[in-house]
């Protein structure tokens, strides 16, 4: 079985790509000069990479192994265009902050930053960021025929898009998906569930405390990306509507079904501190045992599969969302995009795409993936061509049974573009949400008066 581990947050010691490789000694200088260096697959698109050379631009990320990969591969890119390249790395907590001080400034800090699909929003309607179909469409700076922009999955790109008009290119993206301990699951006959009154059972048939096994665990822990990370799937799946009737609505019948799922599942099958648990606590309870099945990003397989740490590995099978009541299936299609500052002055503008562009290219992506010289590879690549690359598949499908298959499933079938309210009020709305559904999974509040209580509090900002 391949090695996988979720992060390497130390590995850059500084903001710069020169820094690092000036910090981290020979062994990491080692592993650098084995990336491929072959700068003919870029050099084939017809546009000139050199227009801008001289230029710099600062990138912010999170120090996230997908993102070290990509900084590994930075003196390439200076190779390829003449242009500097200074990354800062900024926790998930504080980079979204961070990134709308300075573009509410204009101070251009940042060329570009890793930005949240539910943020192009509020961005387009401050026109903070620039549309990149600008871009796209011209052909001194993107040859169409090299870069396949149509190879980007399609559900990372709609998520990325306001009106028609895409904000941000995906780079590293996820889905949500089931998973789950086969080994449990085929000594009780059981099956992945298809629908949630079948997920809720399996649950029910699993939950031995006893013997410090839970039956699922969801996320629980309030934050617009985290409990409402899981909540908007079931509401979405119990038919609910976020814009009825053309008000933002986060209350009513169907909203209270969907969270009355979740607080059933979670106070009956999950351990009791998942209600405030977030994505890497019930992956690391998955990982020594105590959980047997959970709903999150596949990307999280990564750390149920690291094997200086988990217990289970060999054990695991992957499936997609279980159906609601409305008969849909609804996953996340969450990914970290990269936009352009418009407050960049043109020839900023101009290197940050083709930054941009060489970032989210089919070349760069397989060479921060399976084709990486480095322990950590990506399981979040933007292209359907790299993941029907049969080494890319067998690098994948390393993490458990029916990996591949479930997450492109998932990613073709079950994507929703509304799965949460996309309105530049968001990051408000989210929080809002979060303390809501932490407060029914609590038992601090009844549902329907947790639901109520965030619509009143909700309506006044949609008039703001």
């Amino acid at each position: 079985m391949p090695s996988f581990t979720p992060t390497r947050r130390t590995l850059l010691k500084t903001g710069t790509a020169a820094a690092a490789f000036a910090t981290l000694g020979p062994a990491f200088l080692r592993q650098a000069a084995a990336q491929d260096a072959d700068l003919a697959p870029y050099k084939s698109a017809q546009i000139d990479w050199q227009q801008v050379s001289g230029e710099s631009i600062t990138v912010a990320v999170i120090p996230a192994s997908y993102f070290e990969n990509l900084i590994a591969l930075a003196p390439q890119f200076k190779a390829l265009t003449g242009i500097d390249v200074r990354f800062e790395k900024i926790p998930p907590a504080q980079i979204r902050q961070k990134s709308v001080i300075d573009l509410t400034s204009k101070t251009g800090t940042y060329a570009t930053h890793a930005a949240d699909p539910m943020y192009y929003a509020l961005y387009a309607a401050n026109k903070w960021v620039e549309p990149l179909d600008t871009y796209l469409a011209d052909k001194s700076l993107t040859d169409p025929a090299w870069f396949k922009f149509d190879d980007i999955i399609p559900a990372w790109r709609s998520a990325n898009g306001i009106d028609g008009k895409l904000y941000g290119m995906p780079y590293d993206g996820e889905v949500t998906i089931q998973v789950y301990r086969k080994d449990l699951y085929d000594a009780k006959g059981l099956k992945p569930a298809d629908t949630l009154e079948a997920y809720m059972s399996n649950a029910a048939a699993l939950n031995t405390p006893n013997d410090r096994v839970w039956g699922a665990a969801l996320r629980g822990v309030a934050g617009a990306g985290q409990n409402m990370y899981i909540y908007p799937s079931i509401f979405r799946e119990f038919g609910g509507d976020w814009m009825k009737g053309g008000k933002l609505t986060v209350n009513g019948p169907e909203a209270e079904a969907a969270l009355a799922w979740y607080v059933d599942i979670m106070k009956k099958y999950a351990p009791t501190a998942a209600a405030n648990w977030n994505w890497p606590d019930i992956a690391d309870a998955f990982s020594q045992g105590t959980v047997a099945s959970y709903i999150d990003a596949h990307s999280s397989a990564s750390v149920i599969n690291n094997p200086e740490k988990s217990k289970v590995i060999g054990k695991v099978a992957y499936a997609r969302w279980p159906k609601g009541p409305s008969g849909k299936r609804t996953t996340s299609i969450w990914n970290w995009g990269f936009p352009i500052n418009s407050a960049l002055p043109e020839k900023k503008r101009k290197a940050t795409w083709l930054f941009i562009q060489w970032a989210a290219s089919a070349e760069t992506q397989a060479r921060t993936a399976h084709k990486f010289a480095g322990p950590t590879k990506r399981s979040g690549v933007n292209r359907t061509s790299v993941w029907k690359d049969p080494d890319y598949i067998k690098l994948m499908n390393g993490f458990g049974e029916n990996f591949v298959e479930a997450t492109m499933s998932a990613l073709q079938e079950d994507t929703d573009v509304d799965w949460r309210p996309r309105v530049p009020q968001w990051p408000a709305i989210g929080d809002t949400m979060a303390t809501a559904i932490q407060s029914a999974l609590s038992g601090q509040a009844t549902i329907k008066a947790a639901l109520d209580d965030a619509q009143r509090r909700i309506e006044p900002m949609m008039r703001g």
